[in-house]
């Protein structure tokens, strides 16, 4: 799987806001925006200015998450 947004989807929720506020808030593109949504890289400096608005961490708006093990395939 890779990166995860969901800790900063939650702090929106918890904030009360929405996703498209980070367009206006932050000042990120909508490209940008779907990729948060589909959990794809970001750049470095949209990272940046996620952490200087919601003065957080990077760990507090994205987390890590290890893929699952394939199944390997075996005769029956």
């Amino acid at each position: 799987m890779g990166i995860s947004y969901n800790p900063l989807f939650k702090l929106l929720i918890d904030r009360g806001l929405k996703k498209s506020d980070l367009k206006e808030l932050v000042g990120i593109s909508l490209p940008t925006l779907a990729k948060l949504t589909k959990g794809e890289p970001i750049s470095g400096t949209t990272i940046e200015k996620l952490c200087r608005y919601f003065d957080c961490q990077p760990g507090d708006i994205m987390e890590y998450v290890k893929d699952a093990p394939k199944a390997k395939k075996g005769k029956k």
